[in-house]
């Protein structure tokens, strides 16, 4: 009997998104062990290795790409399927704000899953720091917006993010982690950093730690973007604080071990504006707060 249980298909995928067993295992609310003992059964039938399994990553073998792409397929026409026997016909366009760490870690699969159950809602979203869609906000400009908390920006709670310092390449011992040149960058002082423009409550965190720790520092590079900001930190020339969920996969988390100091916990929101009271941004946000909460 062929049998491809949905289930299994959707922790696939989520493993394979997230890029590893550990994330892919939130996305679905599911233990870890419970994920990797359903997909290894799944890899036994099937008699293919879908994953290629890293002490911190799960790469996707060509097998599993190909059953990959089908597991969408089958999902969003699940989802679609579900949503028009359930959900009222609702039209229309939601804005919504995050900034680009967020954006690339935390929404992809939240939108995905939404466009699937909402079809005929499209969504435009604004890429820019927290500080910078408070104003947006204010003035109606978008509906919603998944930020950090900050002065004159609150909104609902999604979740509490820790805070880590990102270091480059690959990783050596527990305690001395190298890059792929050999350069301890941590060690050196004052020590390179790379962070967000000022207005960021990352940079601030950072910046106040470092005091505190009296750790001398030097801004090396500076950018409203997470690319940016990861690039510098691949190339060896800096550290950057980060949040947790949005640390590529190949970078190694520094902390007390290396002598930084612990970062505090970022807050994450969901802000409404006045103009968002609306079926569509109600679903988004019901969307939101549902997958991204722990």
């Amino acid at each position: 009997m062929k049998a491809l249980d949905l289930d299994v298909l959707a922790m696939v995928v989520a493993v394979a998104d997230a890029g590893s067993f550990v994330r892919g295992a939130a996305l679905v609310h599911r233990s870890q062990s419970a994920v990797s003992m359903q997909i290894r059964s799944l890899e036994t039938s099937l008699g293919k290795t879908l994953f290629v399994r890293g002490p911190r990553n799960a790469v996707p073998t060509q097998d599993g790409q190909m059953l990959i792409g089908y597991a969408r397929r089958m999902l969003a026409l699940r989802d679609e399927a579900w949503a028009s026997m359930v959900h009222p016909e609702v039209k229309g366009r939601v804005s919504i704000g995050v900034p680009d760490d967020y954006a690339s870690s935390l929404l992809p699969p939240v939108l995905r899953q939404f466009s699937a159950s909402w079809p005929k809602v499209e969504i435009q979203v604004i890429g820019l720091p927290s500080h910078a869609l408070a104003p947006l906000l204010k003035d109606n400009r978008i509906d919603l917006a998944c930020v950090t908390r900050m002065k004159g920006l609150s909104g609902e709670l999604i979740r509490f993010e820790p805070m880590v310092w990102a270091g480059p390449g690959r990783a050596g011992p527990a305690t001395a982690p190298t890059t792929a040149t050999g350069r301890e960058i941590w060690k050196e002082r004052p020590l390179p950093i790379a962070v967000f423009g000022t207005g960021s409550v990352a940079r601030a965190n950072a910046l106040r730690a470092l005091e505190r720790a009296r750790i001398p520092y030097r801004t090396s590079y500076e950018s409203p973007s997470l690319m940016g900001l990861c690039s510098m930190v691949a190339a060896g020339l800096a550290i950057a604080p980060l949040a947790r969920c949005a640390v590529p996969d190949g970078f190694t988390q520094l902390g007390r071990a290396q002598g930084l100091p612990k970062l505090p916990e970022l807050e994450i929101v969901l802000a409404r504006s006045g103009r968002s009271n609306r079926p569509p941004c109600d679903f988004l946000a019901e969307q939101i707060l549902t997958g991204l909460r722990r």
